[in-house]
């Protein structure tokens, strides 16, 4: 496989270890990356590593430190935190297995893909798969991976399995102290009727190519101007958001769901007005040029 595994080790269930490698899911997309530049000269700002009284250091000399008091450090050399034993460093052991809608969106951090690591491996890897597949649990377990121990997921995914990073409690905020004051209250059955018919309309098979990054877009676009211009003159384009004044009644926001009901339907009547432009006698002005 030409890329390079993200972390190598072995699953384990119960008296069962599998050799597997974890490769990440995902990747950057084409983002507009900007430095900072010196105006005047038109060169780019670099950074120094300085102490304060000494001026610039040797990278050499650096060091890891956890200040356990206000300017007083513990220094640690990396060789030191390497060896830090923790078992899930090379092992990621299912302790416990859940329903996958147990587990709030919330605590999902990062994909990776999951394979056997060889050949031999290949027939346990499949029998745990299979096993996650007729049960419709996720695995769960912990994982050590680049300096830190995470809360790790194990489930199916085509002919191999997708290990994802979970969050700890303690990350995660509590959804009540931001929804509290939305009012406990049963919504107009009309209104709900037409919410859900508008939701049906728009439903489809979700396929994540349909949609791209129009900011990233529109940025290469302004580059590109500014380009052209040499970087002489400011673009800066009035956007009208389109935001519709806020409608405070139920009349308001049921037509506004009737309306994008109708819209699609709709679409065809501006060119249906259009006929009445193609009746007036606009091509009759030769005549009054011969009187």
């Amino acid at each position: 496989m030409a890329a390079r595994a993200y972390w190598q080790g072995q699953i384990r269930l119960a008296l069962v270890s599998i050799p597997v490698e974890i490769y990440s899911a995902t990747k950057s997309g084409a983002q507009v990356a900007f430095h900072q530049v010196h105006e005047p000269s038109g060169k780019r700002i670099k950074y120094e590593k300085v102490v304060p009284g000494l001026g610039a250091i040797d990278t050499d000399e650096i060091m890891k430190g956890f200040e356990v008091d206000k300017g007083e450090y513990v220094l640690l050399d990396q060789d030191e935190i390497d060896a830090v034993k923790l078992e899930s460093k090379k092992t990621l052991e299912l302790t416990q297995f859940v329903d996958a809608h147990e587990i709030d969106v919330l605590y999902y951090e990062k994909p990776y893909f999951v394979v056997p690591a060889d050949d031999l491996a290949e027939e346990a890897f499949v029998v745990l798969r299979e096993a996650l597949k007729r049960t419709k649990k996720v695995g769960l377990g912990q994982l050590a991976m680049r300096g830190r121990e995470y809360v790790a997921s194990l489930k199916p995914c085509g002919r191999g399995m997708v290990l994802e990073t979970l969050r700890y409690a303690d990350e995660v905020h509590k959804a009540q102290g931001y929804f509290r004051d939305i009012p406990d209250a049963e919504p107009d059955a009309d209104l709900l009727g037409l919410a859900e018919s508008l939701i049906e309309k728009k439903s489809a098979k979700f396929d994540p190519a349909t949609f791209h990054d129009r900011y990233v877009d529109a940025l290469k676009g302004l580059i590109a101007r500014k380009q052209k211009q040499k970087g002489k003159r400011k673009i800066i384009e009035d956007s009208d958001s389109g935001d519709a004044a806020r409608g405070s009644n139920v009349v308001d926001l049921m037509a506004a769901l009737k309306k994008s009901l109708e819209k699609p339907g709709g679409a065809a009547k501006p060119a249906a007005t259009k006929a009445p432009a193609k009746k007036a006698p606009a091509k009759k002005a030769p005549a009054r040029k011969r009187a």
